[in-house]
């Protein structure tokens, strides 16, 4: 009998991956919205915010000191809650 050990499978909490995810997911629902002036105007809102949290992020990981990084942070989580306000908006 061959003894093979238990492989336990980490959970990694993955931000940029979920930040991917989340714009894509944005970009998905806004490209099933209506044509009206609104929609359009609501939905590339929430794709440039959406989109912006993850390309901010990926630019907060070449940050070039730590004030950097969380300056950098900051302007992701700025983003974020943009994106949740368009999307209030958006269920009214």
């Amino acid at each position: 009998m061959i003894f093979q050990p238990a492989v336990f499978i980490e959970k990694r909490y993955d931000l940029e991956e979920r930040l991917v995810r989340f714009a894509g997911e944005c970009i998905r629902f806004c490209n099933s919205l209506g044509n009206t002036f609104a929609e359009k105007h609501m939905s590339g809102q929430l794709i440039r915010s959406s989109s912006g949290a993850c390309l901010n992020y990926g630019e907060a990981q070449g940050a070039e000191s730590k004030k950097d990084f969380i300056h950098k942070n900051g302007i992701v989580l700025k983003e974020l809650k943009e994106s949740r306000s368009t999307l209030k908006i958006l269920k009214i």
